[in-house]
């Protein structure tokens, strides 16, 4: 079964800059639509950012727009969230989640099968 591995979080100041990798050590993510998703102490979980099998659709949350972006390097078997002028409210775990069935993206919970673990992302002076 797919399992997903989050890396790359941790400490930063406002202002500065993450990137998350998303990867499945023995498996290949080629076909599959990778999204990310992250929930905050006492709130929901959220999408975040999402790409497409084919890495030519992405759709991503309006809070994020103009500071992240997504990519994936089918190569290296990974995807990246590229986060940039973080904010306190992007505090949160950050979980990526695979799916096989879409062929484009969507950023809902239920269209997507396999998830990860989770990597802590932090936000503060």
């Amino acid at each position: 079964q797919l399992q997903l591995v989050e890396s790359g979080g941790g400490l930063v100041q406002p202002g500065g800059s993450l990137r998350l990798s998303c990867a499945a050590p023995g498996f290949t993510l080629d076909y599959y639509a990778i999204a990310w998703f992250r929930q905050a102490p006492g709130k929901e979980r959220e999408g975040v950012f999402c790409i497409s099998w084919r890495g030519g659709l992405t759709n991503y949350a309006d809070s994020v727009k103009g500071r992240f972006t997504i990519s994936r390097d089918n190569a290296k078997n990974t995807v990246y969230l590229q986060m940039n002028r973080l904010v306190g409210e992007d505090s949160a775990i950050y979980y990526c989640a695979a799916d096989r069935r879409q062929f484009a993206c969507v950023l809902s919970e239920s269209e997507y099968d396999y998830w990860g673990q989770g990597t802590q992302v932090t936000v503060s002076s």
